[in-house]
């Protein structure tokens, strides 16, 4: 004791503020995966619009079948896959239960999607995809930094690897094995 208070070893609190560092991270990743969710269906919808009223070849470009499979495909991503795993994350975190694969695989999955769908609705508008009068422009950047922030993307990838190899994800979503097959 010091001046009445009880002190620790110094491993004892560095292993209690690693402790509470997760658990914070299990609690904030399902907002970056509703953050990523909202902004992939933001730039979906602006595709959508621009893809109907942009015309080539005396057609709008949302009549051209490649452009049709992007949107479709954007579609399923933002709808089924990232709002799913980011509905289960914070279901988990509501419940009280212990959501750290399920956090991390919102989280990295949402981030990914949306810079998918960001860099490609910035090739849907063309040139005007890099203009600040048109919003895809900033919707790009704000999924960069959803990719950055909280863990970036490759450090999550390690973390699935490493949880997979322990066996740990056994509740968690169907992942790629430890060998990448």
């Amino acid at each position: 004791m010091i001046c009445g208070f009880r002190t620790t070893p110094w491993s004892a609190r560095r292993a209690r503020a690693s402790s509470t560092r997760w658990a914070t991270f299990d609690r904030s990743r399902p907002e970056i995966g509703a953050i990523a969710t909202g902004v992939a269906q933001r730039a979906l919808d602006e595709c959508l619009r621009y893809s109907r009223s942009r015309s080539a070849f005396g057609q709008p470009i949302a009549s051209f079948q490649a452009i049709q499979f992007m949107l479709a495909e954007y579609g399923q991503s933002v709808s089924r896959r990232c709002a799913c795993l980011t509905y289960k994350a914070a279901w988990m975190v509501e419940s009280r239960e212990t959501p750290n694969a399920i956090s991390s695989y919102a989280k990295l999955f949402g981030s990914d999607a949306c810079m998918k769908i960001t860099t490609d609705a910035v090739q849907i508008f063309g040139g005007y995809g890099y203009m600040k009068e048109y919003p895809v422009e900033k919707l790009m950047r704000d999924a960069k930094l959803l990719q950055i922030y909280e863990g970036t993307s490759q450090i999550q990838h390690v973390g699935h690897r490493a949880r997979s190899a322990e066996g740990l994800t056994a509740r968690g979503p169907p992942h790629e094995s430890a060998t990448g097959r």
